[in-house]
């Protein structure tokens, strides 16, 4: 059975959070703090994690840092706070994902099915696959069923959807993808977010893969279309 882990302060949420999702089949575990949440992810066993931004304590912003240092289970944040900037830095510190208060339960739970079903299909391929040779593209190298990136001989750290975007890119290596073929490969055809989700995650493995992220030379934009990734002209 599949295990999510609530972290939220208010119980007005908290405790409907638990039981609509207990019904739709789920093993949920609930907190308050942010230190109970993450004594309750550190004993195993969660599958995904919906975490209030703002909690008293170890606040939502350092929690998914904690559980960032461990783990790549998926992160669903949960915040009152609307302004991008704020929708922003929940992406960037690891969260794979925002859902802005207050929401609807149905669009909470496409949300958490989506994630959770992304995330199957990337573990059950990395399972399967026993096809070792990396993907290569100048001095950035994968190796997919390892969650594996080597950029200029040192290995780099990336969460899960950073990995997956970093993958799709270098298997069309050459060839623009647009925003809508990003967004459908990497967080599914009913993923129910804006777009700015794809632009953090963009920024986010340039400054991996880049030397200087503010002049990209791998990944680049393509004005009015997407993006691609290419080895740099000399």
């Amino acid at each position: 059975m599949t295990r999510i882990l609530i972290v939220e302060d208010e119980e007005s949420y908290r405790e409907p959070l638990v039981y609509q999702l207990t019904r739709e089949g789920y093993d949920v575990s609930a907190a308050a703090t942010g230190e109970e949440g993450l004594e309750l992810f550190t004993k195993g066993g969660i599958d995904l994690v919906l975490l209030d931004l703002m909690l008293p304590g170890l606040d939502g912003t350092a929690l998914c840092r904690r559980i960032r240092e461990q783990s790549r289970v998926p992160i669903v944040m949960l915040t009152a706070k609307s302004a991008e900037i704020d929708k922003v830095v929940g992406l960037e510190i690891g969260a794979d994902d925002y859902i802005t208060k207050p929401y609807s339960f149905r669009e909470l739970l496409a949300r958490v099915r989506a994630v959770l079903r992304r995330n199957q299909m990337v573990a059950d391929a990395a399972e399967s696959s026993d096809d070792d040779i990396p993907l290569i593209c100048g001095d950035i190298s994968m190796k997919i069923g390892q969650h594996e990136v080597m950029v200029r001989g040192e290995n780099v750290f990336f969460p899960l959807k950073e990995f997956e975007l970093l993958e799709y890119l270098m298997q069309n290596k050459g060839r623009v993808m647009t925003r809508h073929q990003l967004i459908d490969r990497i967080w599914g055809s009913d993923y129910v977010g804006d777009t700015k989700t794809l632009d953090v995650h963009v920024k986010r493995v340039r400054s991996k893969i880049e030397e200087d992220p503010a002049h990209p030379k791998y990944l680049t934009t393509v004005r009015g279309l997407g993006y691609k990734i290419d080895v740099p002209a000399e």
